[in-house]
């Protein structure tokens, strides 16, 4: 827990020149001012002022002045910017002149949620396992689709640019003082993953938005392109963002219970049964893009359909192997293209309506849901997640649990600018058709 007096003296021993004060727009764009060492005990005291006019989901004209206040315990170096001069960063959360949190602000959302499961005694824990791809760039540096490796799952290669930049990006990591769990080639060429060690869910937001600067940062000193795109090739798998979930009291992890078969315990099926319950409602959030849903196809273990397993891959929610204390529930829907602190706030949002409600999920299935039938599938009850964009924003508007998640001020800001989005996907002649209707037509 570092003071202000903390951040100044860090500043002044490491010889620190310039401060970042970062914070993210609504659909998980990190955003920054910087401010030199000789004005940050000024903003630790007051604030920064900004423009939140030109922020998408921010304010109009005519409200547009913003304070950013520093979270401190955010604090930290940037070990690949230069050592001398260095530049720091501080997370800051965003406020009203009249010093209330700013409503669209992503960061508020999710703590607001933290604060109601702690009001129920819980504290709500997340291992995020983030996907993303390394591309070439072509003569000018801009990005390709052209894989800058042929590696496949858990691959090795001594001679392999993904590897270089994957030890790279976990060694500052941990330089920052992060605990970086593991990190592998997943089962695209070019593509990997890095995964953090559980931890408090606004940390973990934190850490992803962090990551994500740290990836594409250190991929560009090796020559390379990184993007958090869930399908940039149609060829392979997509990037997902699984997010494994437990609520703790104290130290004591609730989600498990060594009498059951399952070895769950009835929390942790109502709040499993409230994330189904609302994965349709909550898509939009999890899955952002009109290219998300292209990353929902069979055969790429991405899941296309709301049911459970035990250990089985290919349902929405699974719950990994582990010890009674390290009971998990994952939601594999997610992809790396969300607003963490949105995405986590829904799926938060989505299990303690469970849990009040007391719902309980359909049996586990054993078998792949993509190789039932239609007649099996409704017959099991088994609904599919939105397969496109707009009909994600269709059910979004309908889930009151995951509009008063978000508050109408993003909820409204977001539907708007997402379904004009959709528009402009639906108004635009792809190659595809080009080439499917040009000659035949």
């Amino acid at each position: 827990m570092y003071s202000e007096e903390d951040i100044l003296r860090m500043i002044e021993e490491e010889d620190v020149e310039f401060i970042r004060l970062q914070f993210t727009d609504m659909f998980g764009v990190l955003k920054n001012v910087a401010v030199t060492a000789s004005q940050i005990a000024h903003v630790l005291k007051h604030g920064c002022m900004f423009d939140g006019s030109s922020i998408d989901g921010y304010a109009r004209e005519e409200e547009s002045d913003m304070y950013l206040k520093p979270d401190l315990d955010t604090f930290v170096i940037f070990p690949w910017r230069p050592q001398a001069g260095k530049v720091a960063r501080l997370i800051c959360n965003v406020y009203k002149p009249d010093g209330t949190r700013f409503p669209g602000d992503p960061r508020q959302v999710l703590r607001t949620q933290m604060e109601r499961a702690n009001a129920l005694g819980y504290t709500f824990d997340v291992g995020p396992e983030c996907e993303f791809f390394l591309f070439h760039t072509d003569e000018n540096g801009l990005p390709t689709t052209e894989p800058g490796d042929d590696g496949g799952y858990f691959d090795l290669g001594p001679t392999d640019l993904g590897e270089n930049v994957r030890r790279d990006i976990v060694m500052n990591l941990e330089n920052m003082g992060y605990q970086v769990e593991g990190s592998h080639h997943e089962t695209a060429p070019g593509q990997h993953e890095v995964d953090f060690r559980y931890g408090e869910a606004l940390s973990m937001a934190d850490k992803i938005m962090t990551l994500k600067l740290a990836v594409k940062t250190l991929a560009r000193r090796h020559g390379l392109w990184a993007t958090f795109m869930p399908k940039p090739r149609n060829d392979c798998a997509g990037s997902g963002m699984h997010i494994n979930m437990s609520l703790m009291k104290g130290d004591h992890n609730i989600f498990g219970d060594a009498a059951d078969p399952d070895g769950l315990s009835e929390t942790a099926r109502h709040f499993m049964a409230g994330i189904m319950a609302h994965a349709r409602g909550m898509a939009a959030v999890t899955n952002p893009l009109v290219n998300s849903y292209k990353r929902f196809q069979p055969g790429f273990e991405a899941p296309i359909y709301i049911a459970w397993a035990r250990q089985n891959r290919s349902p929405l929610v699974r719950i990994p192997a582990g010890s009674v204390g390290n009971t998990r529930v994952e939601l594999r829907s997610a992809d790396s293209a969300a607003n963490p602190y949105l995405a986590l706030a829904v799926c938060l949002a989505a299990g303690l309506d469970g849990i009040e409600k007391k719902m309980m999920p359909p049996a586990a299935i054993t078998g792949n849901p993509n190789n039932m039938t239609d007649e099996e599938r409704a017959a099991a009850g088994i609904q599919s997640l939105p397969r496109s964009l707009k009909e994600a924003l269709e059910e979004m508007e309908k889930d009151t649990v995951v509009r008063e998640t978000l508050g109408d001020y993003i909820t409204d800001r977001y539907i708007r600018a997402k379904k004009q989005e959709w528009e402009e996907y639906a108004q635009y002649v792809s190659d595809w058709e080009i080439n499917r209707y040009l000659g035949k037509y």
